[in-house]
């Protein structure tokens, strides 16, 4: 994000600089706590106090770019069109106790632990939308290999078990085709000689667009099966993420400015499994999109880590394409 925040930064600049007046008002917003939560959130902010300060038609967000084979050659430009839902769910168990040197089976922790197993082992079923079924036609026509040609005909037919059975040998491709859920925090007993009274764990889902947090939340209590264990959803996120339409008006502009700085480099539209502040702007109608223009290593050039970084070429082509993607939206009848 730091390089779009410098990249939206410097177009406003040179739009001031040029003298530039555009046919439609041009909006940048730059807010903070995206990974902090919601009670610091100015996106949210923004969206439940003033949403009259960001009305627009659409937004442009974080989450596109594009990838490169890690030697400077890119080979995808994406287009971030919707994101899944980030939720989590408290499984906990509990029990009489005891003294630890009398010890039954009925056991809070081993009781967690079995619920644990089943979450672990159960798989949503496939899911499609307009926008992952388009990145597996044309993401699978990109790669020319065995997995290119399951992504390929599995976007053309989603029952093919064969072609989904390929796909899922790919950790992303098996996340951007499901509901997932997975264990992230334990907790449980109270002393190493006591028989424990409660175990707890946390499960975060991404929900698949559409999927409510009630409906997730009865599939873990199905797979589950046990009386003794209850689920229940946390405060989420925020609101449940609303995917935007692939918008000709929002995609040809994109697709024209990549032809023009990465020639033969297709533009492909993606869903997001992680989480945005998109999902705030699009609570209150304003369809958010994360635009092509910069790319990234196989290796995601250390997101989130230390060593976070991207690559001089990437930027500064990124300016360009980004500042013209900007005019050539604000250009638009």
């Amino acid at each position: 994000m730091k390089a779009m925040d410098a990249i939206w930064i410097d177009a406003m600049m040179r739009f001031k600089a040029q003298g530039y007046v555009p046919k439609r008002a041009i909006k940048l917003a730059l807010t903070c706590g995206e990974e902090g939560g919601s009670p610091f959130n100015g996106a949210q902010w923004l969206a439940q106090n003033r949403p009259d300060l960001i009305a627009a038609e659409f937004a442009l967000n974080e989450g596109g770019g594009g990838r490169s084979d890690g030697h400077g050659k890119v080979l995808t430009a994406n287009m971030h069109v919707g994101e899944k839902t980030s939720q989590s769910f408290r499984i906990e168990t509990t029990n009489p106790g005891g003294h630890s040197s009398v010890p039954i089976k009925d056991n809070a922790i081993y009781e967690l632990a079995d619920a644990l197993g089943k979450v672990r082992d159960f798989e949503f079923p496939l899911q499609m939308n307009p926008t992952t079924r388009a990145f597996f036609a044309k993401a699978g026509a990109a790669r020319g290999d065995d997995l290119g040609r399951a992504m390929m005909a599995l976007a053309k037919d989603p029952t093919d078990k064969a072609a989904e059975a390929i796909v899922n040998t790919d950790r992303s491709f098996h996340s951007m085709l499901r509901t997932t859920c997975v264990a992230t925090l334990l907790d449980g007993g109270h002393a190493e000689n006591a028989l424990p009274q409660r175990a707890g764990a946390n499960v975060n889902c991404r929900m698949f667009p559409g999927t409510t947090a009630e409906e997730t939340r009865a599939v873990l209590v199905a797979a589950i099966d046990d009386p003794h264990v209850t689920v229940t959803a946390k405060v989420g996120r925020g609101p449940h993420a609303v995917p935007p339409p692939l918008d000709p008006k929002v995609i040809g502009p994109a697709e024209k400015l990549v032809a023009k700085y990465y020639p033969g480099v297709p533009v492909i539209p993606m869903m997001s499994t992680g989480a945005t502040d998109g999902i705030f702007l699009e609570s209150i109608g304003i369809p958010s999109y994360g635009p092509p223009g910069t790319f990234t290593d196989p290796d995601n050039n250390g997101t989130h880590g230390l060593n976070e970084r991207l690559a001089v070429r990437a930027l500064y082509t990124g300016r360009e394409l980004l500042t013209e993607l900007v005019k050539a939206y604000a250009e638009q009848e």
